[in-house]
């Protein structure tokens, strides 16, 4: 079936429909079972609320996927968003869906260079700007080779764009009698280059339908029921692949401008969330919010954790505002269509080994081997996995893809412990264990260590280039409100926890960590941070 099918012979639209399974369809089966549900409740404030039904995502869908036939944005063309967390880009990706294009995003703040690059690459035929990126968006657009059509939905449009409001207008908001087959391409995913130069993770529709929303359902990671509040942006896999599990099993996605600990604990308050998602470095500061300790968090189910070990006195205080919370570890992979391990525990006694880097078990829809740097099989060593999620491929970067996917499997670059009762607990990136001295550290395993110190709020490690070492174990610390915490005590203290080749041999006390929006440490950065001669220079003179 060809991408002009739809126009050569509308009976194939009819067949296509028949058996097909397609992200896009997801929303109208919703909407004609339940279309007065709230899909998305977008909160701004206590005194602005919007509620989107399934009908009104549906149809806004629909009008979204015939405006861009009228530019000529069809089958397998990739159409871009920049936008923050906004209920209408969760239509317009449906749109494109629906349309049978392909979902790219481009991170809101972007400079004009880094958008353009990511433009050039990804070759969208559209750039739409969403509410408030229009300035920010002409000017990564205005740099790149490859000239796609931009759409604003603000502002006045220049010459050469269009208006959002144009490209609907008159428009019908009757489903679209477009081709997609579940092997086409639905999105293609940026990874958040925090190691590296991002690349563009290739998801079929497929890949998500058979394989992540129904092990989300069958681990009871969310349900139909659930009330979920939605922190991880829409530009990353995290947050378009939460929105498109969400939608598929019917429950209600409320959306809030920014994860500010204040504005999260309102929105669990006032619409009843029963479960969100977030990094450790997130629940470290909610728990110290002023508002932590009088707002009703009763309603919570589940509150997940992703991103880094599990911050067992953060469970026990938010357990203790919101009995009965369930708390789920999670690990995933964008190259994995955002699968693949659950663990679930309602109190630190129940994790596995009281070990805080557990991440649960593989999902029903995943296999996995972890194995050494020889390829046999290993208690410790890389995990490896295959699934009906695997992504295609990295979009325009064979070499990357033929490094990842080979031997049958999908080589995460994770280092994990797989334990007899298949429970796994992550130990490092690959790219991140340190080699001193011929011996390999888990960075991972030494900033747990530095953490346990009470004078320390946060801690990263990473391995800088020495001619003797190889590498020495470097930490960067965020002191608590001990100001008098020294270099040397804390050296000692991890001295007397960890073998002495995994003691820091150097410390430097920064005010903040280099991070993402999710709250992960950019460790490329702060390797070029700590190899820098004038850091330690810098940080005596504050």
């Amino acid at each position: 079936m060809t991408a002009t099918d739809s126009e050569e012979n509308p009976s194939a639209v009819a067949e296509n429909l028949m058996r097909r399974a397609a992200l896009g369809d997801m929303v109208r089966r919703q909407a004609a079972r339940q279309g007065d549900k709230a899909a998305i409740i977008a909160r701004s404030g206590s005194e602005n609320r919007r509620v989107i039904t399934y009908r009104d995502l549906d149809r806004f869908s629909n009008r979204v996927a015939h405006g861009l036939a009228r530019l000529e944005g069809g089958r397998g063309d990739r159409v871009a968003l920049m936008s923050h967390n906004e209920p209408e880009s969760v239509g317009i990706c449906y749109g494109i869906l629906k349309q049978g294009a392909v979902f790219t995003s481009l991170n809101p703040s972007y400079t004009p260079a880094e958008a353009a690059r990511q433009v050039d690459h990804s070759t969208p035929r559209v750039v739409i700007a969403g509410p408030g990126m229009a300035e920010r968006a002409r000017a990564g657009v205005a740099e790149t080779r490859s000239g796609p059509r931009l759409v604003v939905m603000d502002g006045t449009p220049q010459p050469g764009e269009i208006g959002f409001s144009e490209m609907l207008d008159g428009v019908s908001d009757g489903m679209p009698e477009s081709v997609v087959v579940d092997s086409d391409l639905a999105m293609v995913m940026y990874t958040s280059g925090t190691e590296s130069v991002p690349k563009g993770v290739m998801i079929t529709h497929r890949a998500m339908m058979i394989s992540t929303t129904p092990s989300w359902s069958y681990e009871r990671y969310v349900e139909a029921a659930d009330v979920f509040l939605l922190l991880a942006p829409l530009y990353t896999m995290a947050g378009t692949g939460a929105v498109i599990n969400l939608i598929s099993m019917g429950a209600t996605l409320v959306m809030i401008p920014r994860s500010e600990p204040g504005a999260v604990l309102e929105a669990i308050e006032a619409e009843g969330v029963t479960n969100t998602s977030q990094t450790p470095t997130f629940y470290h500061r909610m728990i110290r919010h002023p508002d932590f300790g009088w707002r009703d968090l009763s309603s919570l189910r589940q509150a997940h954790v992703y991103g880094g070990p599990i911050p067992f006195g953060v469970v026990s205080e938010l357990s203790q505002r919101a009995r009965g919370v369930t708390w789920a570890t999670y690990w995933g992979q964008s190259e994995l269509s955002q699968l693949g391990v659950i663990g679930f525990f309602a109190n630190p006694s129940e994790v596995p080994d009281a070990d805080s880097r557990w991440i649960g078990r593989p999902t029903p829809h995943v296999e996995v081997r972890v194995v050494d740097e020889s390829g046999a099989d290993s208690e410790v060593g890389e995990l490896l996995c295959r699934s009906p999620g695997v992504m295609e491929g990295y979009y325009r970067n064979p070499r990357a893809t033929d490094a990842v996917l080979r031997d049958g499997w999908l080589h995460t670059g994770d280092v994990v412990r797989l334990d007899p009762r298949g429970n796994l607990f992550f130990h490092d990136r690959l790219k991140d264990m340190i080699k001193t001295g011929g011996m390999n550290v888990s960075s991972a395993e030494v900033e747990e260590t530095i953490r346990m110190h009470p004078g320390v709020r946060d801690a990263a490690v990473v391995g800088v280039p020495d001619p003797e070492w190889t590498e020495v174990v470097t930490a960067a610390v965020v002191p608590g409100t001990d100001a008098s915490l020294s270099e040397a005590e804390l050296i000692e203290f991890c001295r007397t926890r960890l073998a002495g080749y995994k003691t820091p041999k150097r410390v430097e006390f920064v005010s903040d960590l280099p991070i993402d929006f999710q709250g992960k440490v950019r460790k490329r950065e702060l390797r070029e941070m700590l190899g820098d001669p004038g850091v330690r220079a810098r940080q005596e003179r504050t």
